[in-house]
């Protein structure tokens, strides 16, 4: 029996740490699931609230000092999507507080008229969650970290009833080019049972009808200068939003000022572009481009704009749905020109941005399939790919790391170092 005896006690430790990753993810899942389904709710409420009235557009001034009051009573000024994901990094702690301030800042910013997404929001209060429940179960630093995916992944799927997506895009966003695979199972864990919370409570998961045109050398052609095209954009808006959140608080270093100042020219740009098409997330713009082929030439660059004042005057939300919306109408009136169908060159686009602004090539075919139903596939991953390798090693999140290259099969830096370039935000939220 000794000669059996390593083997057991690797059985038996493989079945604690399956039951400690279990035990983790069903708070974790059902915590975030919960959260995430009335987060849900209180954003599509205040925005039909505002579609109907639309005179709250003009206090978005005010809600930008809401929110700056909120951030400082709560003490999470400055933090953001990058202490998350410093907290998977290095074991940074998430502050608690951190869920409601971002919940009420995200939801003043959409009944306002703020253009911003939703998923920074997701991805911090997820994050605070998952890392939270860790301390209360006494796991240790290296355990914290994953239960600080975990919450992330659980929260973006109950948003985006996309649990695979959720769960890869949380393992690979922190460090490009290496993925640590523990996190797997309690993330995918956690994701399920927030996506199942999310579903019973009666949130439909986000899904588009899509047709594509069948694969061929010369579609594949075509589908390859999207996605350089959209490499082009990404660039473009990653750029805008550094330039933009670090200029900004230079020039207007009081936060209170920066903030109502900030919320009055976006309120002033959005009648001289159109009330209602650039505020908020924008998803009815996207599913108009993907399912009907509709989008206006400057959609994207206007969406651009708005997002980068936006989140640089003070507001909350996130960045990923506004990548979409960028990529949505860009590659739908880009893709045309091309021989290609709007509404797919629509699909190809919101996925080959999303795929090069947050620099996950895998998490990015994922949501592809989860979308789409895997409608295109193989012409989405073909742009994609193009999109993530011209990207270059830039993105919405400074914290984000880069340990491996994109043009060649080495590390960033000798022995892998961690390579955080230059030209990445600071913040972000």
């Amino acid at each position: 029996m000794k000669k059996y005896s390593p083997y057991f006690q690797e059985i038996k430790r493989a079945v604690r740490v399956l039951l400690k990753w279990f035990l983790l993810a069903l708070p974790t899942g059902f915590a975030c699931g919960a959260l995430g389904t009335a987060f849900h709710l209180a954003v599509e409420a205040v925005t039909e609230l505002r579609t109907e009235q639309g005179w709250l557009l003009w206090l978005l001034p005010l809600a930008g000092l809401a929110i700056v009051a909120l951030y400082k009573v709560t003490k999470c000024e400055g933090m953001g999507t990058n202490n998350v994901l410093r907290a998977v990094q290095s074991g940074e702690p998430v502050s608690p507080w951190l869920v409601p301030a971002i919940f009420l800042g995200t939801v003043l910013t959409h009944l306002c008229g703020g253009s911003a997404g939703r998923e920074g929001a997701a991805l911090q209060m997820g994050g605070s969650i998952g890392w939270n429940i860790a301390r209360l179960l006494r796991l240790n630093e290296h355990d914290c970290r994953t239960a600080t995916a975990c919450g992330m992944a659980a929260f973006f799927s109950a948003l985006f009833g996309t649990p695979l997506a959720a769960t890869l895009f949380s393992m690979m966003v922190v460090d490009v080019g290496v993925v640590f695979s523990v996190t797997f199972v309690p993330g995918f864990a956690a994701a399920l049972i927030a996506y199942g919370v999310s579903t019973a409570c009666g949130i439909a998961p986000t899904r588009f009808a899509l047709t594509a045109p069948e694969l061929g050398v010369g579609t594949a052609f075509r589908v390859a200068v999207l996605g350089l095209l959209c490499a082009v954009v990404t660039r473009a808006f990653c750029g805008l939003l550094h330039f933009t959140e670090h200029e900004l608080p230079k020039r207007i270093p009081n936060p209170w000022f920066r903030v109502f100042a900030g919320g009055v020219v976006v309120v002033v740009l959005s009648y001289l572009v159109g009330v209602g098409r650039y505020n908020g997330a924008g998803m009815g713009v996207i599913t108009a481009a993907v399912e009907q082929g509709e989008a206006l030439p400057w959609d994207f660059i206007c969406k651009m704009v708005l997002t980068a004042l936006t989140l640089a005057s003070g507001f909350k939300g996130g960045e990923v749905v506004p990548s979409f919306y960028i990529g949505a109408t860009f590659g739908c009136v880009a893709a045309p020109l091309l021989g290609l169908p709007a509404g797919f060159g629509a699909a190809a686009g919101l996925i080959a941005v999303f795929c090069g602004a947050t620099n996950t090539l895998i998490p990015s075919l994922l949501l592809a399939f989860e979308l789409f139903d895997g409608a295109g596939l193989e012409l989405i991953a073909l742009g994609c790919g193009v999109c993530y390798m011209l990207s270059g090693h830039h993105g919405l999140y400074s914290s984000q790391t880069f340990l491996t290259e994109k043009l060649a099969s080495e590390y960033t830096e000798k022995w892998g170092r961690r390579f955080r370039p230059h030209g990445h935000r600071t913040e972000s939220d």
